[in-house]
C-alpha cells in the first residue's frame, strides 16, 4: 500500500448510468480525467456520441451503451457489453434517477411505481449485474447517488425521498454482504445542485431563494463537479477503508 494517498483511478474501468447530462455527465467525465475508461449507460444512447467524444479527447475510452435502468432487459446486456468491450468492470456509479414532485394525496400507483422502478429497483439490478463482475474479479467499487432527501423531508416529494433513504440501506446491506470480495459500497448524497433536472425549480426566485437559505453553512447552489469529486474520491485507493457510508455533499442543510 502506498505511504501516500492516490486519488486517482488509472487504468479502471467505470460505468456510469444516466449519463446523458447533469451529474452523469460531471461524474463521467471526471472519472475519466482521473484515468478511467467509461462505459456510459443512456435512457436514449443516439444521445451518447457527444460525450464519448469528450472523453476520447481526454485521453480515455469510452462505450456508449443502450440502458434505461427501468427495463431489466436492457441492464444485463450493457454490463455484458461493458465487460466484452474493456476486459472488466472496476467501478459502477448508480446516477440514474427520478424526482418526480406531487403530494402524497395525489401520487398515482403508476408515479409511484416508475419512482420505484429506477431509484430502487433499477439501482438494485444493476448492482447486482456489475456485483457479479466484480465478485469473480475481487475487487469493486460501487457508488449509489442518493440524496439529502433519504436524511430530510421534502415536501411534495414523499415517493422521492422514501426511494433515497432506502438507497442509503441498500448501501450499507450492499457493503457487508460484498466486502468479503474486495468490493466497497458507497453512497453520495447531494443538496440542490446546478442541473438540467433542477433548473425548473431553481428559476423560481422563492424556491430558490428558500434553498440557499436552507444550506444552511454556505448559502449557495451547489455544482456538479463537487458531487463528481466525492465520487472519484470514494472510487480511488484514497478510499479504501471507508464502505457502507453515505457522504452529505449538501452544503450544510442537515446540519442545521
Amino acid at each position: 500500500m502506498s505511504v501516500l494517498p492516490v486519488f486517482e483511478v488509472p487504468g479502471r474501468v467505470a460505468m456510469v448510468t444516466g449519463a446523458a447530462r447533469g451529474l452523469g455527465r460531471a461524474i463521467a467525465l471526471a472519472l475519466a480525467a482521473a484515468g478511467a475508461d467509461i462505459a456510459l449507460g443512456f435512457r436514449d444512447v443516439a444521445t451518447g456520441a457527444g460525450l464519448a467524444g469528450e472523453i476520447e479527447r481526454l485521453g480515455r475510452r469510452a462505450l456508449p451503451l443502450q440502458m434505461d435502468i427501468s427495463r431489466m432487459d436492457e441492464i444485463g446486456p450493457a454490463v455484458a457489453k461493458a465487460v466484452e468491450r474493456f476486459g472488466r468492470l472496476d467501478i459502477l456509479v448508480n446516477n440514474a434517477g427520478v424526482a418526480p414532485g406531487n403530494p402524497a394525496r395525489e401520487v398515482r400507483e403508476e408515479d409511484f411505481d416508475a419512482t420505484v422502478a429506477v431509484n430502487l429497483k433499477g439501482t438494485f439490478f444493476t448492482s447486482q449485474a456489475a456485483g457479479r463482475v466484480m465478485i469473480e474479479q475481487g475487487y469493486g467499487r460501487i457508488i449509489n447517488l442518493g440524496s439529502q432527501a433519504g436524511a430530510v423531508a421534502l415536501p411534495g416529494e414523499s415517493v422521492y425521498c422514501m426511494t433515497k433513504a432506502a438507497i442509503a440501506h441498500l448501501t450499507r446491506c450492499l457493503a457487508i454482504e460484498w466486502g468479503q470480495y474486495g468490493i466497497t459500497v458507497n453512497a453520495v448524497a447531494p443538496t440542490f445542485i446546478r442541473t438540467p433536472g433542477t433548473e425548473p425549480a431553481l428559476s423560481d426566485p422563492q424556491f430558490r431563494a428558500d434553498v440557499i437559505e436552507r444550506i444552511a453553512a454556505l448559502h449557495r447552489i451547489g455544482e456538479p463537479v463537487e458531487v463528481a469529486g466525492v465520487v472519484v474520491f470514494l472510487a480511488s485507493p484514497a478510499a479504501s477503508l471507508i464502505t457502507g457510508e453515505t457522504i452529505l455533499v449538501d452544503g450544510g442543510w442537515t446540519a442545521r
